[in-house]
């Protein structure tokens, strides 16, 4: 396949090919747009240099019961269960993930229109945003599988055509994360560079991917390289921290075999001006609940009535 003269970050090779560094900026937001927002700049300035920030206690505990009250309902909802944006673990009928989940809860869509979140997401985006992509990630205690090492801007760029890196991911657990139910983990610093990843991807990758990925993997060498020179970070807290991080930040989640579960809200702001093209890879757009094409308007932050809905 030759590589589209659009395509500034080059992947699923034929064959290795080098590392380089990013071409957008970190933080979009210049000047006063830059300062004007919930984020102080010694924050924007952390976020640029690791990739990720992390708030503790971001959610109530009130809000965050709730939420586990919607995810107990929805693994006993059989028309959930067969949907195909439900993931379930390798070989087992267990849940994984449930995508396009802010289009099944209103209480989630409203989380995602949070005005302090879409602050939040203004500031670091430079622009308005919408939901790209949402799911609630499941890992039960003692045989919850991990997540392999990967850049979700790697695949959203050859799967699902994002052009740049003008993305953002919020992260916020449902559960205390401990260093013993597998916890996120990041490289720091790692956003910084770009690893092109080997491999021709098959249509409808995703079906076998969000299971196990195996595609848009980086070699063992780079990250390798990487954890050396930033090491690894593996934020824990209680139940309702948030973890905002980078799209190319390069991080993964080792397997739970402690008996206690993991789960977390996820959703992923896309700016306006970074609307979806062609797939780099050359393949059929992913399904919506993927990569979002359909509802890609700015979104309106919650009214006061309606946010006190969401708790």
């Amino acid at each position: 396949m030759e590589t589209r003269a659009d395509d500034f970050y080059p992947t699923r090779l034929e064959r290795p090919t080098g590392s380089f560094e990013r071409q957008d900026p970190v933080v979009h937001s210049k000047g006063s747009e830059r300062a004007d927002g919930p984020l102080s700049e010694t924050e924007l300035a952390q976020y640029e240099r690791d990739g990720f920030l992390v708030f503790n206690n971001f959610l109530d505990q009130a809000t965050v019961r709730q939420f586990r009250e919607d995810l107990r309902a929805y693994e006993d909802d059989e028309s959930i269960l067969r949907s195909e944006g439900t993931i379930t673990e390798p070989g087992k009928q267990e849940i994984r993930s449930i995508f396009g989940i802010h289009e099944l809860s209103d209480r989630f869509d409203r989380l995602t229109r949070d005005p302090k979140i879409l602050a939040m997401v203004r500031q670091l985006l430079g622009s308005e945003a919408y939901i790209h992509q949402s799911r609630i990630n499941f890992k039960p205690g003692f045989h919850g599988k991990g997540f392999d090492w990967h850049s979700d801007f790697e695949t959203w760029h050859a799967e699902d055509g994002m052009p740049r890196m003008r993305a953002v991911s919020f992260s916020i657990a449902l559960t205390d994360n401990t260093p013993f139910n597998g916890p996120l983990m990041l490289i720091p610093g790692s956003h910084k560079t770009f690893v092109p990843c080997v491999g021709r991807t098959p249509e409808d990758n995703y079906q076998s991917s969000l299971k196990k990925q195996e595609l848009g993997v980086p070699n063992n060498r780079d990250l390798a390289a990487m954890a050396d020179d930033y090491g690894i970070k593996a934020p824990t807290g209680p139940a309702g921290s948030l973890i905002i991080f980078e799209c190319n930040t390069l991080h993964a989640s080792n397997a739970n075999m402690s008996p206690w579960p993991r789960s977390n809200l996820f959703f992923v702001y896309n700016s306006v001006e970074n609307q979806l093209q062609a797939p780099f890879c050359g393949n059929k757009p992913r399904p919506d609940f993927l990569g979002n094409r359909n509802s890609t308007e700015a979104l309106v932050p919650v009214t006061s009535e309606e946010r006190r809905k969401t708790g």
